[in-house]
């Protein structure tokens, strides 16, 4: 934590003053970008600063004049997670400044995700095939949207053999799953303590709903597990498979969430040392 320049740490209250200043720069900043007739509104030709109003980004947001004034000067008000939402809107605010708005409200995002509902970009499957250790790239619904030929003979010809491939759909039902995967009841009490982590800012999504209630039906091991509330991170470590043609292999998994789509993870599967 950073010092004040007494050098003493600062308290929680001043901590919280900073941020809200923060904010309310930010904001200003931003308003001052706007164009007026990309709002609806006349531009008119007596305005002595350039974007938007405080009356009329208040007025566009369903809040009072005074109520959004307090938030740019930075005073200790409540503002619900609709109004930052509508203020990200009307702002017309990018993704990282939208997660930056968020982040300095200490607020979840409403719309946390739905905007990353899109095709994997061929630049980062193009980075998979590159990897020479076996790797993927999994959504929030766990769908795998790039592997690489090593992933491809450590699963035995899956996911190529599946037109839809899903993590989660291979584990709880498809029969080779419990023959390639060490230790299967162990790690798919995990896989749905990860998913729920994962999927938990999500729950309401479309896409991940209809893979969850696909999975309560077809596999009542996953239906078990699910109700038990289990929250795990995807944390990695031993992974260990007992591939038809090589027999034992080991490795550590890596996760790593991309920058450039937060809503997906590129896992890799490397050599274990100690298995050497």
């Amino acid at each position: 934590m950073q010092k004040t320049a007494s050098g003493s740490t600062p308290s929680a209250d001043q901590a919280a003053s900073v941020r809200r200043k923060a904010l309310g720069d930010f904001l200003r900043q931003a308003r001052g970008r706007v164009q007026p007739e990309s709002v609806g509104l006349p531009s008119g030709v007596r305005r002595r600063t350039p974007g938007l109003r405080r009356e009329e980004i208040a007025q566009l947001c369903g809040i009072s004049v005074t109520w959004y004034t307090w938030i740019e000067q930075g005073r200790d008000v409540s503002v619900s997670a609709g109004v930052w939402s509508r203020l990200a809107s009307v702002l017309d605010l990018a993704r990282a400044e939208r997660h930056y708005l968020f982040e300095l409200a200490e607020c979840a995002d409403p719309e946390h995700g739905r905007d990353y509902v899109m095709p994997l970009p061929a630049y980062l499957a193009g980075c998979v095939h590159s990897i020479t250790a076996p790797a993927y790239i999994l959504d929030r619904c766990w769908n795998v949207l790039s592997r690489n030929s090593a992933l491809l003979h450590l699963f035995d010809g899956w996911p190529d053999r599946d037109a839809s491939p899903n993590l989660l759909r291979y584990i709880f039902s498809d029969p080779a799953a419990r023959h390639l995967v060490v230790d299967w009841e162990q790690r798919a009490s995990r896989v749905v303590a990860e998913f729920r982590a994962d999927a938990a800012v999500h729950a309401d999504e479309p896409d991940v709903r209809a893979v969850l209630d696909e999975l309560l039906q077809a596999s009542p091991v996953f239906a078990h597990w699910w109700t038990r509330h289990a929250v795990v991170d995807r944390e990695g470590g031993l992974r260990e498979f007992n591939h038809p043609a090589d027999g034992i292999l080991r490795y550590q998994q890596i996760t790593f969430r991309l920058a450039t789509r937060p809503d997906c993870k590129l896992v890799m599967l490397l050599e274990n040392p100690a298995a050497a």
